[in-house]
C-alpha cells in the first residue's frame, strides 16, 4: 500500500487582491508550515518522494517543513486555480465583486466554479484543463509501495477529493472552503484504487495556545 499526503500551503498574503500580491506567506504562515515541519519530524514521517507547486508560498512552506525526504520536485501541475484572474471576469460579466469579508466567500466561490466550468469565464486555462492536470499529478503520484508528499493549494486538494468521491461542482466548492492552511490530507493507494484516508487535519494546531493560527485565508 502507498500513501500519498497533501499539504495546504501556510497562510498567504490574505489582504492581497491580485496573484502576486498573495502569492507569498505572512509570518503566521511561516510559523505554521514551521510547526507542521516539527510535527512530523517527531512522529518520524519520512518520505520517497516529496512533489511541491511552482508558486513562491509553495515553495516557502516546503521550506518551512524542513527535510522529510529527498529534495523537492518543482511541478506546475501542483499549483493553484487562478483565482484572481477569474474572479475579475466574474465581475466583468455578471458584476459580482470579489469578496471583501470572508463570510462573502462561500456564495462567491460557488458562483465562480459553476461559471468557469461552463465556461462563462475564463482564466490562464478552463475547467477541464484545470482538472485535467490535477488528476494526471493525482494518478503519477500514487506509486504502490511508496509514500509521496505534496505541497499545494486548496483548490487543487479540493478538485483530488472530488476526483475520489465524485463531487458535483457544487460539492467541489464545499470541500474548497474549511481547508485550513498548512493542513494535511492523507490518500492511500490500495490494490483497488486510491481513497481518501484523511482531510484537513491541523495537528500541530491542536495546541490551545495554537488556536489563533487556525486560519482558512
Amino acid at each position: 500500500m502507498g500513501e500519498i499526503v497533501l499539504i495546504r500551503h501556510g497562510q498567504a498574503n490574505s489582504a492581497a487582491r491580485d496573484e502576486a500580491s498573495y502569492d507569498r506567506l505572512s509570518a503566521l504562515g511561516h510559523r505554521q508550515a514551521a510547526w507542521l515541519g516539527a510535527h512530523m519530524a517527531e512522529a518520524g514521517e519520512r518520505y520517497d518522494r516529496v512533489l511541491m507547486g511552482a508558486l513562491r508560498r509553495h515553495r516557502e512552506t516546503a521550506e518551512g517543513l524542513g527535510a522529510l525526504g529527498p529534495a523537492p520536485e518543482v511541478d506546475p501541475r501542483l499549483d493553484e486555480l487562478d483565482y484572481f484572474n477569474l474572479g475579475k471576469a466574474l465581475r466583468d460579466m455578471r458584476g459580482v465583486p470579489l469578496p471583501a469579508r470572508e463570510e462573502e466567500f462561500a456564495a462567491h466561490l460557488s458562483r465562480l466554479l459553476a461559471a468557469w466550468r461552463d465556461a462563462e469565464i475564463m482564466g490562464q486555462e478552463t475547467f477541464s484543463d484545470f482538472e485535467m492536470r490535477v488528476t494526471d499529478v493525482l494518478h503519477e503520484a500514487a506509486e504502490p509501495g511508496r509514500r509521496v508528499l505534496c505541497v499545494t493549494s486548496g483548490g487543487v486538494i479540493a478538485m483530488m477529493v472530488r476526483a475520489l468521491l465524485g463531487l458535483d461542482t457544487e460539492g467541489l466548492a464545499r470541500i474548497m472552503l474549511p481547508i485550513f492552511n498548512s493542513s494535511v490530507h492523507r490518500l492511500l493507494v490500495t490494490d483497488h484504487g486510491t481513497i481518501l484516508a484523511g482531510f484537513n487535519a491541523v495537528p500541530h494546531l491542536d495546541r490551545p495556545d495554537r488556536a489563533h493560527a487556525r486560519t482558512h485565508y
